[in-house]
């Protein structure tokens, strides 16, 4: 956890300097699900299918609180790094982002890749859709492989 401060001031600089260093800025607007992308990188709580929806959200709110960056995940299935929301400079540290955490949302706003990875400055949420994907059924509050068996 001491790390998540480190880890937005990071990526801060990242989101200051990327419009100068990136190719071109490309004006999209994409749909998708507001993710957290440690989960859904890392692996740590399971595959990408176990780390969406309404089964996830208290730890996407979570790990957004904590700094790590709120991604968002593309109906084509590719990942978008947020790195601001609207006139908020103060939005890619995370909890600004709080109250779209597992949304599915369509953004408007600014494409840049680099290094293979997309990076999205959001002029403005054109729509919030609140969380449609709902996922409790399949994975339970929380996934099971994610709770330690008993005397480990």
């Amino acid at each position: 956890m001491r790390h998540f401060p480190t880890l937005a001031a990071g990526l801060a600089l990242i989101g200051a300097a990327l419009p100068a260093a990136a190719q071109e800025a490309e004006r999209i607007q994409v749909t998708g699900e507001a993710i957290d992308t440690w989960c859904y990188f890392s692996g740590v709580m399971g595959g990408p299918e176990a780390v969406v929806g309404s089964s996830h959200h208290t730890c996407a709110l979570w790990c957004s609180a904590g700094g790590i960056p709120v991604g968002l995940l593309g109906e084509d299935g590719q990942v978008y790094m947020v790195l601001k929301i609207g006139d908020d400079a103060t939005s890619n540290g995370g909890d600004t982002q709080l109250s779209i955490a597992s949304h599915t949302i369509t953004a408007d706003g600014m494409l840049y890749k680099r290094d293979g990875i997309n990076y999205l400055v959001v002029a403005e949420v054109v729509a919030d859709q609140d969380i449609i994907n709902r996922t409790h059924e399949d994975f339970g509050v929380v996934p099971g492989f994610a709770i330690p068996e008993p005397g480990q």
